[in-house]
């Protein structure tokens, strides 16, 4: 059985501050402006204007409605309306808020009230210590041990110590009476990414992309119509002892349907700007436009790989292995993009043959520059198969070896296809013989390019020397 408790507030006056001075507080209702920068690592950049008017000289004032998980050592204040007439002596940050549990907990030895409604509709008062709340409430009843109580515990006020919403506590030193502030302060529970969504064409020659942040915000507070930036990149940040705080994704709320984001350059990142202003809701994963593009020119690469260990030992033989598909294009103006494209997962869809599209594949992509080459993995190609036989194998030395092997592709597509057959290989090594010249993409790889005929088969042999 659930009891509901109801606190009487006997008090609603603001706590007392802890200093002699004149006492302040503001809050959303004088915020004149908020902006968000959000960062890869969970961490954002708030910054927080408000128009109020101060008393001068020592100023008590709580700055309430700051996210919650903030972090007080990266609080910076200043005054707006006129450089160095505003300074903090001292700050606190107060995070300890009120809730049923806590409320029962500061008042565990002291006097409450419990009141029961009868079914005649009187009311019965009793007035009562509360002696614990650990698995349940127990109260001292003149001398009887109550366990738990079927109606309303009744506070007479909030304890000092216990707040409505977290907030920053300042000890100001204030010379003008109108001011404008902004407070900036880091916090973590704000977070985004990049999703992006790949139509390919029938023809399999150009696609379409549109790319989507997705912006989650588990930070404690809600931020209204602010003006939104995300920074791409890998930002140095210092390690601390304890943990950050995970946090799972709320509920999605609309997708932003309009115009993309701007990019820029910024210090050794890239800053990603919404045109126009948003709400971030607290618990809310919203989505907005990063960037849309038509008619890419894209290839699509088969790719048969080898591996290190073949080279110094008898191999036996590799029958039927699947041949990897990959998706490659370039992130260039030229082809209808050349935006610096943050860290993502790509996803293709296709339209079958009835015009309706269907789930390709996926692939993560890193930070990827313009002008750099995008390459997406699909997957595993039903129709194209791998053979791969070690036709000789001589150890000339402990460190010198010869292996001659042939590599046999199948397939069994209705079209021909080329097959990228890449050769990782160790140490030294000098192709000796071949049946067809390899490209050396760099040290320590040689590719073959295979082309094989519809629902045919074509042969690779070469013979290579390896010295470790």
């Amino acid at each position: 059985m659930k009891w509901m408790i109801r606190v009487l507030l006997m008090s609603l006056a603001a706590p007392v501050a802890e200093y002699g001075q004149a006492e302040q507080e503001t809050g959303l209702e004088d915020q004149s402006d908020v902006a968000v920068t959000v960062y890869n690592n969970n961490r954002a950049l708030v910054r927080d204007r408000r128009r109020l008017t101060l008393p001068t000289g020592e100023v008590s004032l709580t700055f309430m409605d700051v996210a919650e998980h903030i972090m007080p050592e990266t609080v910076s204040l200043k005054s707006l309306s006129e450089a160095g007439s505003l300074h903090i002596l001292e700050q606190n940050y107060e995070y300890d808020l009120m809730s049923p549990q806590k409320l029962m907990e500061k008042y565990v030895g002291r006097k409450v009230r419990l009141i029961n409604k009868q079914k005649d509709m009187d009311f019965i008062e009793q007035e009562a210590v509360l002696l614990s709340v650990n698995g349940g409430a127990i109260y001292d009843v003149d001398g009887e041990i109550y366990l738990g109580h079927p109606g309303t515990v009744v506070l007479p006020a909030i304890p000092e110590e216990l707040i409505a919403k977290p907030s920053l506590i300042w000890l100001l030193d204030n010379s003008r009476a109108d001011q404008e502030i902004e407070a900036t302060y880091l916090t973590t529970g704000l977070a985004w990414k990049a999703d992006y969504v790949v139509t390919l064409a029938q023809d399999e020659q150009s696609l379409d992309l549109d790319g989507w942040v997705t912006l989650n915000n588990q930070s404690g507070t809600t931020y209204t119509n602010a003006q939104l930036k995300l920074v791409a990149g890998e930002v140095n940040v210092v390690q601390q002892a304890k943990q950050v705080r995970a946090f799972a994704g709320g509920g999605f709320g609309a997708m932003e349907m309009r115009a993309p984001m701007r990019e820029e350059s910024f210090a050794e990142y890239h800053l990603y700007s919404l045109p126009r202003r948003t709400t971030i809701k607290q618990n809310q994963s919203k989505q907005v436009s990063l960037l849309n593009a038509s008619g890419v020119r894209v290839g699509k690469v088969y790719e048969y790989r080898g591996n290190l260990n073949y080279y110094n030992r008898q191999a036996p033989r590799i029958e039927a292995e699947k041949v990897g598909v990959f998706l490659v294009f370039e992130n260039e103006e030229e082809n209808q993009l050349g935006m610096p494209l943050p860290a993502g997962i790509m996803r293709v869809y296709q339209e079958d043959s009835d015009g309706m599209l269907q789930f390709s594949g996926e692939d993560r992509i890193g930070h990827t520059p313009k002008d750099e080459e995008v390459r997406l993995k699909l997957g595993k190609a039903f129709d194209i198969v791998a053979e791969r036989l070690q036709k000789n194998y001589t150890r000339i030395s402990n460190r010198v070896h010869e292996s001659e092997f042939e590599i046999t592709i199948r397939n069994h597509k209705e079209t021909g296809v080329v097959v990228d057959v890449v050769e990782p290989m160790p140490g030294d090594w000098e192709i000796r013989k071949e049946s067809m010249a390899h490209v050396k993409k760099d040290a320590h790889t040689a590719i073959y390019r295979l082309p094989v005929p519809a629902d045919g088969e074509a042969t690779l042999t070469y013979r290579v020397r390896v010295q470790y």
